[in-house]
């Protein structure tokens, strides 16, 4: 089990961290009834950190942030000799909290996505795992939160019985909305993302060979082109020439100090 702590990539804070870890520190979390954020950056997520310093704060203040793309595990250890084999792969980190969460006889609530996602994800997860329970779920409303909405949406997850909280709205809304959300609910929320569209079936998985070789953006370019030719395109690039001016200690950037405020709007 690798649990090494956190490490500025760009000024994001990232864990060095392994599966195992990560796993158990969100059963941990919901055994004990706790608020808890986790969230699996690749380039674009750290990337949005990097152009946004509020919200890089907010990324600051996970619990747990891990290398979800390669790239991001190459940082940490280029940068820190953190000897990292695997990344923390979002997808597949969810599969790996369900399982315990059958296993302990957790309850889950799935929130965001959209209803057909939804009706599809559910019978695919308790199909890898029969004795899961799903306490809830509920699609994202694709709009900013209403005065008052975020407490009832955080009573109707209490009230379901819920222990894991998995959040699919896509990066950066994901992150502020588990950002946002973690003081009102004594339980883990995860930011998994694409991780709803894969296991429903609906976003095929690049071949391993090019997840190895951190080209799985180049499977999703070939995928959704006109969505996401420019945070491919022109972050990657920014990326790794940040990265590179980071490495030979050209660019010296601070990471900010985790928030602590709750953001006034966000997207439920």
């Amino acid at each position: 089990m690798i649990d090494q702590g956190k490490r500025s990539v760009l000024g994001v804070l990232v864990d060095v961290i392994d599966y195992e870890a990560a796993a158990e520190k969100v059963l941990a979390a919901a055994r004990e009834q706790r608020p808890f954020a986790l969230t699996a950056l690749a380039v674009h997520g750290v990337m949005t950190g990097v152009q946004d310093r509020a919200h890089n704060a907010r990324l600051n203040a996970f619990d747990v942030v891990t290398p979800d793309g390669q790239p991001v595990r190459w940082a940490l250890n280029l940068l820190y000799g953190a000897g990292l084999a695997d990344r923390v792969y979002g997808p597949a980190l969810t599969l790996r909290v369900l399982e315990g969460c059958a296993a302990e006889g957790l309850p889950v609530y799935l929130y965001g996505s959209t209803t057909e996602t939804l009706d599809r994800l559910v019978p695919a997860l308790i199909g890898l795992f029969p004795a899961l329970k799903i306490a809830g779920t509920e699609p994202s409303k694709f709009r900013a939160v209403r005065p008052g909405e975020d407490a009832e949406i955080a009573e109707r997850i209490k009230a379901s019985g819920a222990r894991v909280v998995l959040v699919g709205l896509g990066c950066p809304r994901q992150e502020i909305f588990t950002y946002a959300m973690r003081p009102l609910i004594d339980a883990p929320l995860l930011a998994v993302g694409a991780a709803f569209d894969y296991h429903a079936g609906q976003l095929r998985k690049p071949p391993a060979w090019m997840q190895k070789y951190g080209l799985e953006w180049l499977w999703r370019l070939g995928l959704e082109p006109g969505r996401l030719w420019k945070r491919y395109l022109l972050l990657n690039p920014n990326y790794a020439a940040r990265l590179t001016a980071q490495k030979l200690k050209l660019w010296r950037v601070a990471p900010p100090e985790p928030a602590t405020e709750r953001p006034s709007t966000f997207a439920v």
